[in-house]
């Protein structure tokens, strides 16, 4: 197991952006549970219209994270906004333009999808009455569980329960939504249609804060990325810039792959990696016309050789030392 990359954030909006830029800020967020630190003295930064790819291991902090922006729980230390407004001081006013998923979802289990998501929507003080029914069922409707929508909550299946959760973040417009694995249960199918919905969403101008294990979920749809590992935040950037800062890799096809590694070793390049019939290490600064000719000179058969770029499981390997769930 690779060991964890020193833990650095790269931000491009925080502390001192212009006001109102910011759709989630936290300064120093810390939550202690005892003698154990969840969440160690995070600054977060998402931007407002972005779709925030929020990623970790398990046990990593997110959802405390989460539960502390929606001020479900209470920091031990820090301070955080939401839509530019002081968080819990403001709450009353913020939340109403917050729509959240946290966890898994729980409603009444002998109540309909319909009448559970119209007692949700009775509980909001800001909600319109005469519109309920209209807006319940056009929630029902993009998650796709209208036809459904008559049917008790205890015989709705797992994928079914995780449409109706995010149907009821959907009750109003939102200018920001706070997702802990929206995807949880759904099939192939469905979680296409709710990366397309999310894709939609932020199209219409919503902020989107995701939580997720599906690193294809934040390949697809996410502009900006949050990494995770031990309750500290290692990694924050726009997704394009986190690749643009990746070292890319040579990797050598060859039936002698261990005398290419000792080739790539004479070069003074570290980190090299052997498999069958492949020889692999960071490029650093050496040209790779050089590095051909080297691996020739030293009769190396050479059937193919490329620099390719990690992909966002290596980049998140290399900040966390952990692996990832990449199904999806």
């Amino acid at each position: 197991m690779t060991a964890p990359a020193t833990a650095t954030a790269t931000t491009t909006s925080g502390p001192g952006q212009p006001a109102g830029s910011l759709a989630v800020e936290s300064t120093g967020l810390t939550k202690r549970f005892r003698r154990q630190v969840a969440v160690d003295g995070i600054d977060l930064a998402v931007p407002r219209g972005s779709v925030y790819g929020f990623l970790g291991p398990n046990g990593s902090g997110k959802t405390t994270t989460i539960r502390l922006l929606l001020g479900l729980i209470r920091p031990t230390a820090g301070s955080h906004s939401l839509l530019g407004q002081p968080m819990p001081q403001a709450a009353a006013r913020v939340l109403p333009g917050v729509g959240a998923l946290v966890e898994g979802p729980a409603f009444h289990p002998y109540l309909s999808g319909r009448a559970n998501l119209l007692r949700l929507d009775a509980a909001d003080r800001t909600a319109e009455p005469g519109t309920a029914r209209r807006r319940v069922d056009a929630a029902l409707d993009r998650v796709g569980l209208l036809a459904a929508a008559g049917k008790r909550y205890r015989a709705y299946s797992l994928g079914m329960r995780q449409r109706l959760a995010l149907a009821a973040a959907l009750l109003a417009p939102r200018e920001l939504l706070i997702l802990d694995e929206p995807t949880n249960g759904l099939d192939p199918q469905g979680t296409r249609e709710v990366r397309a919905l999310l894709t939609h969403l932020a199209a219409e101008g919503a902020t989107i804060l995701l939580s997720t294990h599906l690193l294809s979920e934040v390949e697809q749809i996410c502009t900006h990325v949050g990494v995770m590992h031990l309750g500290r935040l290692v990694a924050q950037a726009p997704l394009a810039e986190l690749r643009a800062g990746a070292v890319p890799r040579v990797r050598v096809e060859t039936d002698r792959p261990e005398a290419a590694a000792r080739v790539l070793r004479e070069l003074g390049m570290s980190g090299v990696e052997t498999a069958t019939e492949t020889a692999t290490a960071p490029l650093g600064r050496l040209a790779p016309e050089k590095i051909v000719a080297e691996l020739v000179r030293h009769d190396v058969p050479v059937r193919g050789f490329a620099v390719v770029a990690p992909d966002l499981e290596e980049m998140f390997v290399s900040l966390t030392g952990e692996g990832f769930d990449v199904s999806g």
